[in-house]
């Protein structure tokens, strides 16, 4: 009788032992997530870049880089914006990636042997402006056929 006693109230220690655990492993993952919201940086620059395949090919560049969350490079304002865990990279190792994806940033120039590599779609003039307002331009074509 008493070892059938004694068994009992081990079985519940044990059960009110791990119930406490559980709900401190809760609070601590509740803290972690929170501080890496609070470590989210958010910026947008300009990348010269032509069509879908150079959106797809910037995004990818900078999505690689560690730390980055998102990126999203608009085509017609070519520009791109990003969220980033800045204690993990910074802003110009993002414009770094992608300039060496083949593309010029606001702040680096893109790497010239793989511009070579890219698509003929994607091969932008390097003098292009990067429209950030997102204004609508005129396209002048009268320096060549169409």
């Amino acid at each position: 009788m008493k070892k059938v006693i004694l068994s009992v109230a081990i079985v519940a220690a044990l059960g009110l032992t791990s119930c406490k655990n559980d709900t401190k492993k809760e609070t601590e993952s509740s803290i972690t997530e929170m501080s890496k919201e609070m470590a989210m940086t958010d910026l947008s620059f300009g990348v010269r870049g032509n069509c879908g395949m150079c959106k797809s090919t910037i995004e990818k560049a900078a999505n690689g880089v560690n730390g980055v969350a998102s990126a999203n490079w608009d085509v017609d304002k070519k520009k791109i914006d990003v969220s980033f865990d800045d204690t993990k990279t910074d802003a110009m190792s993002i414009h770094k990636a992608i300039a060496a994806s083949g593309y010029d940033t606001e702040k680096v120039v893109g790497d010239l042997e793989a511009y070579d590599g890219l698509p003929g779609c994607c091969k932008y003039d390097h003098e292009m402006a990067m429209n950030q307002t997102g204004d609508e331009k005129d396209n002048d074509h009268s320096n060549h056929d169409h």
